[in-house]
């Protein structure tokens, strides 16, 4: 079950195929992450930022996770603007709960 809101009528086959990637990782919470990521940025990504989320989508779940929570010290080559604005994306200054 993919928790997509998004359309992929207007998207090339390289986009539908990364967003349902996004979206079919393994970790529920991981899912939830790339997923509302992809479903919100795909249709405005550049060739390279593609290339960058496909690279960051191999990543184990695990590592990618502990990455975007701070709990491991991102490496370098994956430290890239693209990454940032995913890490960016789900910081939450408010309760989920309101």
């Amino acid at each position: 079950m993919s928790g997509t809101t998004r359309t992929t009528a207007e998207l090339d086959v390289r986009r539908r195929q990364i967003l349902y990637r996004a979206w079919h990782r393994g970790m529920r919470e991981m899912d939830l992450i790339m997923g509302r990521f992809a479903d919100a940025e795909i249709g405005d990504l550049s060739d390279e930022d593609l290339a960058e989320f496909e690279r960051l989508i191999e990543v184990t779940d695990r590592d990618l996770l502990g990455w975007i929570t701070g709990e491991i010290e991102t490496p370098s080559n994956y430290d890239t603007p693209l990454f940032r604005r995913v890490k960016a994306f789900h910081t939450h200054t408010s309760p989920i709960h309101t």
